[in-house]
Parts: C-alpha cells; structure tokens; sequence
C-alpha cells in the first residue's frame, strides 16, 4: 500500500528545516531506522554531502538516521533496499536528469507504489505527479523525458502562488501559466500552497495542513480544496 508526503515546500518562514513536518515525520517514518535521502535535486552551491549533513541534522531530531544515495555504487539497487526514501528540492530538471542517468526513475516508482514510505518535497514533490511539466524551474538541463513518478493521478505545482494585488508586477501569474499547460494538456494540476502537504495512503489522497489548495481543470474553472479533503476523485 502506498505510503507517502507530499509537501509543497521543506521549510517554512522563520523556522529550521523539516520543522513544521517532523511530527508528521515521526509517525510516517515509525518503522525505519535509516531514510535513503536524494538529494539529486541541488545543481550547485552546495555538494550531494552537505545537502544530506543538513537532511541529516532534521532527521536526527526524531531519532533517525540519514544515508545519501551518492554513497552507494548503484543508485537502483540502494532504492530498492531502502527502508523509506526522501527526495528534497532544488531542481525538478536536475533531478529528473539524474534518476534517469542513473536508471532509477522506474524503480523507485516501483518501490513506493509497494509501500516504501517516501517523502518528497519541492522537487521531489514534484515527481510524484503524472509529469514535471508544472514545475517553476528553468530547463537548465534537458531530461530524457518529462515523465515522472506517478504516484498520483495528476500533477503539482508546489510553492503555488496567489497574484499579489499590491505588487507592480505586470507578467504572467501562476494560475496563467497553468492555464498555459492546460491549453496543451488535459492532466489535472493542484497548486500546493506552503505550508501543505498530501498524505498519500493507498488509493486515499488527503489535502493536509492549514490553508487550501488550488485545483487546476483543463476547460474549467479553478477550485479551492479545504484541508482534510480527499482528492481521490481528481484524475
């Protein structure tokens, strides 16, 4: 049975990494001693070891410990031993990229449809849709394929924002660029505010934390979700 968080971002304003989920955390890790981290994700300005020594320092607060994926020699084979898995953000690009390189993609989709807790935030949340084609980030690097996890019958846009009413910004807002993909494409896309999250168990998929989420429909207008909703029925 599946089992996975899907949160839209890891950290919240004036708090420390993870801080807001590790109560969530503690209860979907129960039963792992060692989370595979992938920090595939961050392109530059911090190495794959400082990344996971700062993944590390928040699992440590509830008692578990964090190994990289980068340590193992074959990347596919750590997944599929893993006793749960976190894929952190950065890139979408990136990471997309490198769990193709290193011919993970399909296996760690394999893995947790069959009920190795995941965590996935930002890009790693990103994954977890149909596609990453609704992700923010700039195509610094050109992946193999736009396709991804499919752990959920739709897309994500995390970091979702609402147009500022007081900004001078005159460009493209968010919901205008999903409506761009929609023009294209009919998967549906949830913008995922900070601060929430999806808890995945099985077929049941239910909007978590204190705000709404923002349901994008080819053809039809945008829909608020309240918390606790179950968007099993979004496909």
């Amino acid at each position: 049975m599946k089992n996975i968080l899907i949160a839209s971002t890891s950290t919240l304003a004036n708090q420390n990494y993870l801080d807001y989920l590790l109560p969530e955390l503690q209860l979907h890790f129960q039963n792992c001693n060692t989370i595979l981290f992938i920090p595939y994700a961050r392109p530059g300005g911090i190495s794959h070891e400082e990344y996971t020594a700062m993944v590390s320092l928040a699992f440590a607060k509830i008692n578990k410990k964090v190994i990289g994926i980068h340590e193992f020699e074959d990347a596919a084979q750590a997944i599929k031993n893993a006793e749960g898995i976190f894929t952190g953000g950065g890139s979408t690009f990136v990471l997309v990229s490198q769990l193709y390189k290193n011919n993970s993609m399909e296996i760690l989709s394999d893995v947790v449809k069959n009920g190795t807790p995941y965590l996935g935030t930002s890009a790693g949340s990103n994954i977890c849709g149909l596609t990453m084609q609704t992700t923010n980030d700039m195509p610094i690097v050109y992946p193999p394929s736009f396709k991804t996890l499919g752990l959920i019958p739709f897309n994500l846009n995390p970091h979702y924002l609402d147009p500022d009413t007081n900004s001078k910004h005159m460009g493209e807002t968010r919901e205008t660029r999903i409506k761009e993909f929609h023009a294209y494409n009919s998967v549906p896309v949830l913008g995922l505010r900070e601060g929430s999250w999806l808890d995945v168990k099985g077929d049941t998929i239910t909007l978590k934390g204190d705000l709404t989420a923002r349901l994008f429909r080819q053809n039809q207008i945008p829909e608020e979700l309240e918390s606790g909703t179950d968007l099993s029925f979004v496909k």
